[in-house]
């Protein structure tokens, strides 16, 4: 049990800036990697805005493989998720979710999950990789999609 619990990574914060304006620098791909406190993305090519469950859209990662990210929750303004895979390929098992709940005074409270709980155990090497994804670097894009979002 305690294995699986770990295999959900959560951290929150409050930002003060209105949902509206965090979710359009999460909910656009292109900007992205410019907040990515994982040092995980290195770029996404413009206009794949997400409106929608069922879209996918393109990232290229800091080692040079491409992903397609199949959005799989999405309420605009509010809550985004998707699961990374190899383009052309089923969505292996682990989700990167973002919820805002807007608060008094134009602020908001931001939550970033990393959930790899659907991961396959014997995939070692997806796995190595999900474990090294930590609160740490959750916190890491929460500042810096605050800062982000706080000085526009």
């Amino acid at each position: 049990m305690t294995d699986e619990i770990a295999r959900v990574v959560r951290a929150s914060r409050e930002i003060s800036a209105p949902a509206e304006r965090i979710f359009e620098l999460i909910a656009d791909p292109a900007q992205q990697p410019s907040w990515d406190g994982n040092d995980n993305l290195a770029e996404s090519a413009p206009g794949q805005r997400v409106r929608a469950v069922g879209e996918v859209f393109s990232t290229t990662l800091t080692n040079g493989n491409v992903r397609s990210n199949h959005v799989v929750e999405f309420v605009e303004g509010r809550l985004i998720a998707w699961r990374p895979s190899e383009p052309g390929a089923e969505p292996p098992g682990h989700l990167w979710r973002w919820e805002l709940v807007p608060l008094a005074g134009g602020r908001t409270e931001a939550t970033h999950t990393y959930d790899w709980s659907g991961l396959n155990p014997n995939d070692t090497m997806r796995v190595a990789r999900a474990r090294a994804t930590t609160e740490d670097g959750l916190r890491a894009s929460l500042e810096n999609l605050a800062k982000a979002s706080e000085g526009r």
